[in-house]
């Protein structure tokens, strides 16, 4: 369905932290009004009545991996924008990990060229830190489809990392928006590394990324933060003592100054039976760790101390991942099950659903200054994540729309399914059915925030 006004209704519509009966009125991509469902609406509008259905603010993903440029036969960015929507998600953060590296004006353009259009909902591009361009990032973070910057510690692509206090402080310095943060110590990394060469089979893969090398490297972002009071967003955390750093952080620091993210991986995946069960398709970093931590993070999320999921989308294609242990690449696609298997958390009651909303749509919003999104409001974009609370389902690998065709959760049983994604107002996914069009474009950021 491809209109430009209509009215989109449901008897459960996420309002203030409540689900209630309303229809909302969209022209042109906004919101225009907010309507009781008994209300009268504007004459000749059509209505697009969605029942039960769940209409919660527009998603958004800031953390994948889509390949392009360099890597097609692993994804691209219309393949993976076609998995993010069909997991429900209305926008995407890309980071700079692909070849060439996203360090300049130049590399920025050419994704934001190759995606606008080819698309199929709104994006992103993070600009990745050097060494080199580190002195220029103020200037880097604010050019148009530039989400903020990226800075790895360890684990890097070429020049995509600043290992030593140095060169993360002078990243820092330079620039106003919120800095996402790769943490793992990379001296640690190595000395990991050369002690344990008898590394064969994943279930190593926990000790050659220990929590210890973690928590230094948080340990170490958290002190350059406080002494350039540059704002950033620890990704993909895993460990009790990374939990621990973040509870100790002064009131009003942690969500404001610092905030931090969790992907679905690291909560619902554990140590060491994932490695045992799923071999290669379990390896990622940082990696999957024991009970204890995955606890802790359960605790952590609940209690408000995590502030974004990511799904840190990572695809390899299958023949990479079954290369011998340490040879094969790490990573796992996540975009299209992050909100699927959330959700069920949530209808489980293991998780409120309006924590889920804060971290899928209010904090990327407010965190990354993405303007016009993370509520359903008059004024706001007309994106909405639709969700059937009734339906069950089974994640199935030959049914997944991204290009790798594999996921750690093949074969798993879920409660909720994505029914409709809309961005700015169309309908871009429905029920299994793309738009036959699409239509994504740089979402709009306020870098001052």
């Amino acid at each position: 369905m491809q209109m430009d006004e209509y009215c989109l209704g449901s008897q459960a519509v996420w309002l203030d932290g409540e689900l209630l009966p309303a229809t909302l009125v969209i022209r042109g991509g906004v919101i225009e009004s907010v309507l009781s469902r008994d209300g009268a609406a504007p004459a000749g509008l059509p209505l697009l009545d969605l029942g039960e259905a769940w209409i919660l603010p527009g998603m958004v993903d800031t953390q994948v991996h889509f390949r392009e440029p360099g890597f097609p036969e692993k994804e691209d960015l219309e393949s993976g924008s076609r998995a993010a929507v069909a997991g429900g998600m209305t926008a995407f953060l890309e980071m700079p990990n692909t070849k060439p590296l996203t360090v300049d004006e130049a590399s920025l353009a050419d994704k934001v060229a190759r995606a606008t259009g080819r698309c199929w909902c709104d994006f992103g591009f993070f600009m990745g830190a050097t060494e080199e361009n580190a002195h220029r990032l103020h200037e880097l973070e604010v050019l148009p489809g530039c989400c903020g910057v990226k800075i790895f510690m360890g684990s890097s692509t070429g020049s995509l990392l600043l290992a030593d206090d140095d060169g993360l402080r002078r990243a820092l310095s330079h620039g106003h928006s919120r800095v996402a943060v790769h943490a793992e110590d990379e001296g640690r990394l190595r000395q990991l590394k050369a002690a344990l060469e008898q590394a064969d089979h994943p279930r190593w893969h926990p000790r050659l990324r220990d929590p210890e090398c973690a928590r230094l490297a948080v340990s170490r972002l958290l002190e350059a933060s406080e002494t350039t009071g540059r704002a950033v967003h620890i990704l993909h955390m895993t460990s009790a003592e990374e939990m621990e750093l973040l509870r100790a952080l002064p009131k009003g620091v942690l969500g404001g100054r610092v905030s931090a993210e969790l992907t679905p991986q690291h909560l619902l995946l554990e140590a060491p039976a994932c490695y045992e069960e799923l071999g290669w398709r379990a390896v990622m970093n940082p990696p999957i760790r024991e009970a204890i931590h995955r606890e802790a993070l359960w605790e952590a999320l609940r209690e408000g101390s995590i502030h974004i999921l990511g799904s840190d989308h990572a695809p390899h294609t299958v023949e990479e991942k079954g290369r011998p242990y340490p040879t094969a690449p790490s990573g796992m696609p996540g975009t299209e099950t992050m909100l699927p298997l959330m959700m069920d958390q949530v209808l489980r009651g293991r998780l409120g659903l309006n924590r889920l909303v804060a971290l899928l749509a209010e904090e990327p919003a407010r965190l990354f200054g993405i303007s016009g999104k993370g509520r359903v409001a008059p004024g706001m974009r007309a994106d909405f994540t639709v969700v059937d609370p009734g339906r069950e389902w089974a994640v199935d690998e030959a049914l997944l729309q991204s290009r790798c065709g594999w996921s750690p959760f093949h074969g798993q049983r879920l409660r909720g399914k994505v029914s409709h994604t809309i961005v700015r107002g169309q309908v871009v996914y429905e029920n299994g059915r793309f738009a036959t069009e699409a239509k994504g474009r740089p979402l709009d950021f306020d870098h001052a925030h």
